[in-house]
């Protein structure tokens, strides 16, 4: 479950981060750690993602959050790439990746299977569509648990 702080926290973050041509593209708060962790994955929306993009949405989102005093208390700031080997969520992710191979979870087994792999053709209103060798396979969204990135390909 999200916790009550991250809205207000997506709130600040995304305008910080598209001042620096980033885009946020994840954010959750550790809060059974001392002092709790704050971790934002950010994403290059020009080229890949650098230390350098890192360290400058730590430095302005560290200094916005502190004078907004969103979190009461002390945490710790951490600002991340994603990486490759993650999991698709937004519109945009699933259009960026379209043909990419992936790895989709479903709640309950669909058509006999509850892992799919395949290449991403697209996510519509209902099903999300995945090339299999030429096949199209349509997964209802309802019975997705997970869409990620296959690096094993």
């Amino acid at each position: 479950m999200t916790h009550p702080l991250v809205p207000q926290i997506i709130d600040l973050a995304i305008p910080v981060a598209e001042q620096l041509g980033l885009e946020v593209v994840g954010i959750v708060l550790h809060t059974n750690q001392r002092p709790p962790v704050l971790r934002v994955d950010i994403r290059n929306t020009q080229q890949d993602t650098s230390l350098d993009d890192c360290e400058r949405m730590s430095r302005v989102l560290e200094a916005s959050l502190d004078a907004a005093e969103i979190i009461p208390d002390a945490y710790v700031l951490e600002v991340s790439s994603p990486g490759i080997s993650r999991q698709l969520i937004t519109d945009r992710e699933f259009i960026s990746f379209k043909g990419f191979p992936v790895v989709i979870s479903t709640s309950q087994p669909y058509d006999g299977q509850q892992e799919w792999t395949g290449q991403l053709i697209r996510r519509g209103e209902t099903k999300i569509y995945l090339n299999q060798k030429g096949r199209v396979v349509e997964i209802p969204r309802p019975l997705v648990t997970r869409v990620q990135l296959d690096e094993r390909r």
